[in-house]
């Protein structure tokens, strides 16, 4: 079977990569790009470019509030990372009541309207506590109700072989007239993979040339102050002299001039990068490139990000992990074809 994929909130393709890229070793099952639909523009020309060069018209650069879903070509399957302003632990936390918290409807919109086999729709773990619970209960009970056999689980990406610890609830549905069910995919096999930040940026070496891979102009004072700052450590628990100290009234955001552990995964990869929210190198006294961010986010080096310098940053931020997904969208394919993998039971809990 294959399983024509669209789209929603697709982002630069994180989760298009993944998906195009699954191979279980039977091409009798595997996945192909229909259509995509995202906001931003230059998101939309990043995943052109990369994911299909040779079919630009199936990419909808259009708000989902307006788009006419009708227009849209049939699909097998559904892929929707609805917008996760409302439910991250950074944010203001509005959940539901927010502006983006409402978005997940038109994923539960398509599912109706299409009927795919099966979805995978994805936003972060602090879904879980958004509106004391509740947002993720009505989010759930919306899917289930469209006629989906779902399984819900908090994937620590980290343990699976990525270099970035990044934790992201993902929801797998199968439609319940299909006699198949789906697995979490265990991270035991991933185990022996050497996921430090280290390894990730340094091998193979990333050439100075490289697509998205301009260094970012650091003041002085900046440069000053990470020469203060430990790998692990940051603005608040490294030991700073008085003039490089940061007067922050209130909550201390630890990802503040955060420097990374050579010998651990990178912290969470964030669109943000102002007031000191870059993600900072080790032992240089800089923030990342874009490249190196995106290594972190297991991209290959051929993919290109379209768009300024500030708009790639946000783009591989936002971001579903290509080979996360990919393992995920693996297990869905296996799960079709009968053929039985090492699985764990679905947790959405720490």
């Amino acid at each position: 079977m294959i399983y024509r994929l669209g789209e929603l909130f697709c982002g630069p393709g994180g989760i298009g990569w993944g998906a195009t890229n699954a191979n279980i070793g039977d091409d009798n099952y595997r996945i192909i790009h229909q259509w995509a639909n995202d906001y931003d523009e230059s998101t939309c020309e990043t995943y052109r470019h990369n994911i299909c060069p040779n079919a630009p018209e199936t990419v909808y650069h259009e708000d989902i509030r307006t788009l006419d879903m009708s227009k849209l070509a049939p699909i097998d399957a559904l892929a929707f990372g609805f917008p996760c302003n409302d439910y991250s632990v950074v944010g203001e936390q509005k959940g539901i009541d927010g502006t983006f918290g409402p978005l997940y409807s038109y994923g539960v919109k398509a599912l109706k309207l299409f009927k795919p086999m099966w979805f995978l729709a994805e936003n972060v773990g602090g879904l879980r506590s958004a509106n004391k619970g509740k947002a993720l209960t009505k989010i759930l009970n919306e899917l289930k109700d469209s006629g989906y056999t779902i399984t819900p689980h908090l994937y620590k990406f980290e343990d699976y072989g990525i270099p970035q610890a990044r934790h992201r609830l993902i929801i797998v549905g199968i439609r319940n007239d299909i006699e198949v069910e789906f697995k979490i995919p265990s991270p035991a096999p991933y185990s022996n993979i050497d996921n430090t930040c280290k390894n990730a940026i340094e091998n193979p070496p990333i050439p100075i040339d490289a697509f998205n891979n301009e260094f970012t102009k650091q003041s002085k004072q900046v440069v000053e102050r990470l020469k203060h700052i430990k790998p692990g450590q940051n603005a608040f628990t490294a030991d700073l002299p008085e003039d490089l100290q940061l007067k922050v009234k209130g909550a201390k955001i630890s990802q503040i001039y955060k420097r990374l552990d050579p010998t651990k995964p990178s912290y969470t990869v964030t669109g943000s990068g102002g007031g000191g929210t870059h993600i900072y190198h080790w032992s240089e006294p800089r923030a990342l490139t874009n490249r190196e961010r995106a290594r972190l986010q297991t991209f290959p080096d051929s993919y290109q990000f379209l768009g300024s310098k500030e708009s790639v940053r946000k783009q591989i931020g936002m971001a579903v992990p290509c080979q996360g997904a990919k393992i995920i969208f693996e297990a869905i394919l296996k799960s079709f074809a009968g053929i039985e993998y090492e699985s764990i039971q679905p947790s959405i809990n720490e």
